[in-house]
């Protein structure tokens, strides 16, 4: 699925017991075929992320202001 402005991204930790990493999409780009997502991360950090395969996006409702941290 392919992420929305505003959506969640959960990205799940390759070790065993860590964390998944969570995030607010804030843009979505593509750049020479490539899905990139302008996230600002629960940690308040911003990056551009490519997702992969231990990624996913949760759909919110109502979008804006729905993710409540």
């Amino acid at each position: 699925m392919k992420g929305q402005v505003g959506d969640e991204i959960v990205v799940d930790s390759l070790r065993t017991g860590a964390p998944p990493r969570e995030g607010e999409i804030l843009e979505v780009k593509t750049t020479a075929g490539t899905l990139l997502y302008r996230v600002r991360w629960d940690d308040g950090r911003e990056s551009t992320f490519c997702p992969g395969s231990t990624a996913h996006v949760v759909r919110l409702a109502g979008r804006r202001g729905a993710r409540h941290r």
